[in-house]
């Protein structure tokens, strides 16, 4: 068996009015936010998605289903740590993330080190270690139209 494993976490929101905007384990100003079962932070879920693929524990929404209230309105800061759990209950350690987001606006390089420093501190790797981009979709499909939002993640493991 390989010491390394790669994972892809993908995830997508619809944004919409009267919620708040949780990207990346922060709140970012905006007249929209993502819905969804919990605060809908895509890139904190991609991430999540990616860690468990990797380690081959399938994916977000086996853990921490949107059917459980005990899920509803969850800071997805709680789920990346309850993944984090997950990897090194298995034996694997994180080596580093790279991501990026796809959305219109607003625009978040302003936020990206706090968002590094936040998943640095919950997947114990340091800023440098943890990627995070952002591109738009050159106002192309829904999230050109700022309906929505999505993420894409790489993590690597490492067997300890």
């Amino acid at each position: 068996m390989s010491k390394l494993r790669i994972g892809l976490g993908v995830d997508f929101h619809q944004l919409v009015e009267g919620r708040e905007f949780w990207l990346g384990g922060i709140l970012i100003p905006h007249d929209r936010g993502a819905l969804g079962h919990s605060d809908a932070d895509v890139l904190l879920h991609a991430i999540c998605d990616a860690m468990l693929g990797a380690a081959a524990l399938g994916d977000i929404g086996t853990h921490f289903p949107d059917t459980d209230m005990a899920f509803k309105d969850i800071d997805s800061k709680i789920l990346l740590q309850k993944t984090m759990a997950l990897i090194e209950a298995k034996g694997y350690q994180v080596v580093n993330i790279d991501a990026t987001l796809c959305l219109q606006a607003p625009k978040i390089k302003p936020y990206v080190p706090e968002m590094q420093a936040i998943i640095a501190q919950f997947t114990k790797l340091t800023t440098g270690e943890v990627s995070i981009k952002a591109t738009t979709t050159e106002k192309l499909g829904f999230v050109g139209r700022e309906e929505g939002v999505v993420a894409y993640a790489n993590v690597l493991l490492e067997k300890v």
